[in-house]
């Protein structure tokens, strides 16, 4: 993928555009939030490569259970953790994985999960828009997020935003809460090893789709050895 064309220069060049029209006041509080991540994050505690990944439930949008084991049955499985159906970036992220990631991970055998902590009846509005093919799925009350060390909870500023605005983040989602998840990736072997992940604090940042598809291949060559 080239720089022209790759999947931060779009998110790069939507934030400049927004930017422009955005009021200065609502962009410093999201510039801020980002480099607050940025900087405080624990790194240390992000999913990693060589973790086991134990069981995990989601609830995909259409109303099926999706299990670890079920999945693995499969082949590879890969991750892509976001944050809600609403979020600007994730709406351009997810759609770009649909046309230059997952027909070439469907080719490799393996199998793409988006998940967002947001409940299904309101998840569902991301795959329909954007007549995703692969899977979207409720990561139900962070669960499988927390394991993997990705959320973040909004700043104060971001929190009087997003009240005055007259969406908390917690009714958007339909959790509750202020937590989201981190824009992350994870490849996870049949083994149930990770065995690529990439997390972004910076929700404007997303893994580029050769990156996943390199590390499913690598396992996929590593299996027929």
């Amino acid at each position: 993928m080239t720089a022209k064309d790759s999947l931060n220069k779009t998110l790069a060049d939507f934030q400049a555009k927004r930017a422009e029209t955005m009021a200065p006041d609502k962009l410093k509080i999201n510039i801020d939030q980002r480099r607050l991540l940025v900087e405080r994050s624990n790194r240390d505690g992000f999913v990693k490569a060589g973790d086991v990944v134990e069981p995990f439930d989601l609830i995909e949008v259409g109303g099926e259970r999706l299990t670890r084991d079920g999945l693995l049955k499969k082949g590879p499985l890969v991750l892509v953790f976001f944050r809600f159906a609403g979020c600007p970036a994730c709406n351009i992220a997810l759609p770009y994985y649909n046309q230059h990631l997952a027909p070439e991970l469907k080719k490799l055998g393996a199998t793409l999960v988006g998940i967002s902590p947001q409940v299904p009846e309101r998840l569902v509005e991301i795959k329909e828009r954007h007549k995703l093919d692969f899977l979207i799925a409720s990561d139900r009350d962070n669960a499988l997020g927390r394991r993997f060390g990705i959320l973040y909870t909004f700043d104060e500023p971001s929190k009087q935003s997003s009240i005055a605005g007259g969406s908390p983040i917690g009714e958007v989602t339909g959790t509750g809460t202020w937590e989201l998840p981190m824009p992350a990736t994870i490849v996870i072997s049949e083994t149930g090893h990770v065995r690529f992940a990439d997390v972004s604090p910076d929700w404007l940042v997303r893994t580029e789709p050769g990156d996943v598809i390199d590390a499913v291949r690598k396992l996929t060559k590593r299996a027929a050895a």
